[in-house]
């Protein structure tokens, strides 16, 4: 019995992660670490489909769980395809009870679809899979800050570049004009498949230039932020920092980052409350448990108040941080 457990990050815009336990064709999912979702789909309808088709057949919810209410069913079907689907979410099921509090597990997603700039370098990372072919071709298209960003994202450097900071999503909608700016009138984007010193191993692409074909990048050449931020003028490097700021939240689920850049970004995410909490049980580590101990308690006190005296204000990044919903 194959049952696969592993992290995937959740892209174009970079909004999260999800853990996933895989075993056949049924998957119990968690972006939170806390609830899980739990899915199954017959499979065995793919059977004699070509292997090159992006096919997909529906999921049938199995139920859901947590530590705290249990194993809530989802509804049930009479037929044999559905119990051969049941036994299949069971096994998953039973393997959650035994490694739900391991998460995260590591990440898998090692084919990476990047947007290029004009000089075919890594711009920024527009999706990832666990195999090439499972890449969607269709993001390579241009890279997107999220609806989250053009709701709350602001930045001090608005006014220098000509930004209304009072209307809303005019940041975020600057920010992703002048990225995609960037990548050329006939944007280019490559898969790679990351090894394991971190270079990378290009492989097909859209708009790609022939020379691009099998080449490896260094390391260092894949944005650690999943966007490049060298080679900007000053205005625009104060804009882009702030976005990675703004990211605090979701960037602390990455396990690349050294201790000294994990303090800082929990420290700015902690201006965010809810929105690091509803993250950290997948953070890889802690520096600071205080940081997290403090977001707790607020998120508690938080929690007393009614929602309709509750407000989230659109801050900047120099202070704040980013929402971990994963409906973007």
């Amino acid at each position: 019995m194959t049952i696969l457990c592993y992290s995937q990050r959740l892209l174009n815009p970079f909004r999260g992660s999800m853990c996933c336990i895989q075993y056949q064709s049924a998957e119990a999912v968690t972006a939170d670490g806390i609830k899980w979702d739990i899915y199954v789909s017959n499979a065995a309808l793919l059977d004699g489909l070509p292997g090159n088709r992006r096919t997909q057949v529906s999921d049938i919810r199995f139920g859901t769980w947590s530590a705290q209410t249990g194993l809530k069913r989802g509804p049930l079907y009479p037929s044999d395809d559905f119990l051969a689907m049941e036994e299949m979410g069971r096994v998953a099921y039973e393997y959650l009870l035994k490694v739900h509090d391991s998460v995260p597990f590591p990440f898998l997603d090692s084919f990476e679809l990047w947007l290029l700039d004009r000089q075919g370098q890594p711009l920024a990372l527009l999706d990832s899979a666990l195999t090439a072919e499972k890449i969607d071709m269709r993001q390579a298209g241009a890279w997107n800050p999220g609806l989250n960003c053009r709701k709350t994202f602001t930045s001090p450097a608005a006014r220098e570049l000509g930004i209304d900071p009072a209307t809303t999503g005019a940041s975020g909608d600057y920010l992703a004009s002048y990225i995609n700016a960037r990548a050329g009138e006939s944007p280019a984007a490559q898969v790679f498949a990351r090894n394991a010193d971190g270079s990378g191993t290009g492989l097909h692409g859209s708009n790609l230039d022939s020379a691009c074909s099998d080449r490896v990048l260094p390391p260092d050449t894949f944005p650690e932020t999943l966007l490049d931020t060298r080679q900007h003028d000053a205005a625009h490097h104060e804009l882009i920092n702030d976005f990675i700021a703004w990211q605090a939240p979701w960037l602390l689920l990455l396990p690349t980052l050294d201790t000294e850049t994990r303090r800082r970004y929990e420290r700015l995410a902690r201006c965010q409350p809810v929105k690091l909490v509803q993250h950290y049980h997948l953070y890889p580590d802690i520096v600071d448990n205080a940081v997290i101990d403090a977001a707790r308690v607020e998120v508690r006190l938080r929690e007393t108040v009614p929602e309709s005296e509750q407000e989230e204000p659109a801050l900047s990044p120099f202070y704040v941080e980013l929402s971990p919903e994963v409906s973007d």
